[in-house]
């Protein structure tokens, strides 16, 4: 599995539990850099950071892909976006939460987001 980390870098604590939680092996992590410009349009500074992954077409729609989204509301929704043309489906997505009580801060995995799933049942919404 290839991590695609748009946001702070993971500890290899997080690490284990995202293999855990994914029944699978992280492979590879690759970090990208997602600081965005708040003066400019967002979409193509958005591609830009999705090109940074460095990925074919062919690996973007074949290779199992976790995304780690961006902090920033706004990137992490138009990153999605942009990542569901390039898949051709939602990737899972990381949720961390904070350990209750830590200092200084720590953050820990609370669970794997699988968004195609979650896109399929509301569908039945319609």
């Amino acid at each position: 599995m290839i991590l695609l980390n748009f946001s702070h870098p993971l500890t290899a604590e997080q690490l284990q539990q995202l293999e855990e939680l994914a029944g699978r092996k992280v492979d590879r992590v690759v970090e990208i850099d997602a600081q965005i410009d708040p003066q400019q349009p967002i979409a193509p500074q958005v591609a830009a950071m999705a090109d940074r992954a460095g990925l074919t077409p062919e690996e973007w729609q074949t290779l199992p892909l976790l995304v780690n989204p961006p902090s920033l509301n706004f990137s992490a929704v138009t990153l999605l976006a942009e990542l569901h043309g390039r898949c051709g489906y939602f990737p899972a997505a990381v949720r961390l939460r904070p350990v209750p009580g830590s200092v200084p801060p720590r953050f820990e995995v609370a669970e794997i987001v699988n968004l195609q799933a979650v896109r399929e049942r509301a569908r039945g919404k319609r």
